[in-house]
C-alpha cells in the first residue's frame, strides 16, 4: 500500500499541473445557491475561513457580501490564482496543519476535505471543531458513492449518509443539521451526485 504523503504528494501534483484547467471549469461556477444557505447561518459580519479554496470563487463571493475571509490552499498554484482574483493573500497550507482555536463563524470545505483519507478526515474534522467557534458552522461536500481511492490522478473519499454516520461516529461535538444530494452543477456532469453536508459547533 503507498503511503500517506504518497497519496498527497500526487493529489498536489495533480492540481499543479492542471491549475488553470481547473480553474476554468469552477472559478465562474454558478454556486451561490451553496452560499446563500451558508450565509443564513452566519451571524453579521462573520469570520470565515475558506478551506481548501482553489481558484477563489467562494473566497470572492464571501468577501463581496461583507464577511471577514480567510483563505488557504495546499497547491501553490492555485494560491496565487485566488490570491489574484479575490484581492487577499491566500495562504498555502494542507488541511492537517490547521491550528486555530475558536477563530471561525463558519468553515467553508466545498469539495476539499474529500481528498483526505479516512483516518486523515477523522483529525481534520476534530481541527475543524477546534477552529470553530462556539456554534460556529461547517458545509462540506463530497462525491456521492462508497468509493475511496485514486481516480484521475487524484486521492478522494466518496460518501453516502450511511459512511457519513460512520465517519462521524468518534468526532464528538460536531452535529450534522442537514445533509441533502445534489447533482453536479458542471455543464455535462448532472449525472454525478454529491453530497452536502452542514454541520454545527455544538460544545
Amino acid at each position: 500500500m503507498r503511503g500517506r504523503m504518497t497519496w498527497q504528494a500526487d493529489t498536489l501534483k495533480y492540481y499543479s499541473e492542471h491549475a488553470e484547467e481547473f480553474t476554468a471549469d469552477t472559478q465562474n461556477l454558478e454556486f451561490s445557491a451553496m452560499q446563500s444557505m451558508f450565509f443564513r447561518n452566519l451571524p453579521e459580519h462573520a469570520d470565515i475561513l475558506d478551506f481548501g479554496c482553489g481558484a477563489g470563487r467562494d473566497t470572492r463571493a464571501f468577501l463581496e457580501a461583507g464577511y471577514r475571509v480567510h483563505a488557504m490552499d495546499g497547491c501553490p498554484e492555485l494560491c496565487r490564482i485566488a490570491s489574484d482574483f479575490s484581492g487577499i493573500s491566500v495562504k498555502c497550507m494542507r488541511f492537517e496543519d490547521l491550528d486555530d482555536e475558536a477563530c471561525y463563524d463558519g468553515i467553508w470545505a466545498s469539495a476539499s476535505i474529500l481528498h483526505l483519507r479516512r483516518d486523515e478526515l477523522v483529525r481534520v474534522l476534530h481541527k475543524i471543531r477546534r477552529a470553530l467557534k462556539y456554534h460556529g458552522i461547517l458545509y462540506t461536500s463530497f462525491k456521492y458513492g462508497q468509493f475511496e481511492g485514486m481516480r484521475n490522478g487524484r486521492f478522494f473519499i466518496d460518501m453516502t449518509e450511511a459512511r457519513l454516520m460512520d465517519v462521524m461516529r468518534p468526532v464528538s461535538g460536531l452535529d450534522v443539521e442537514q445533509c441533502f444530494v445534489t447533482a453536479d452543477m458542471r455543464p455535462g456532469r448532472e449525472h454525478e451526485k454529491w453530497l452536502n453536508l452542514l454541520m454545527r459547533k455544538c460544545g
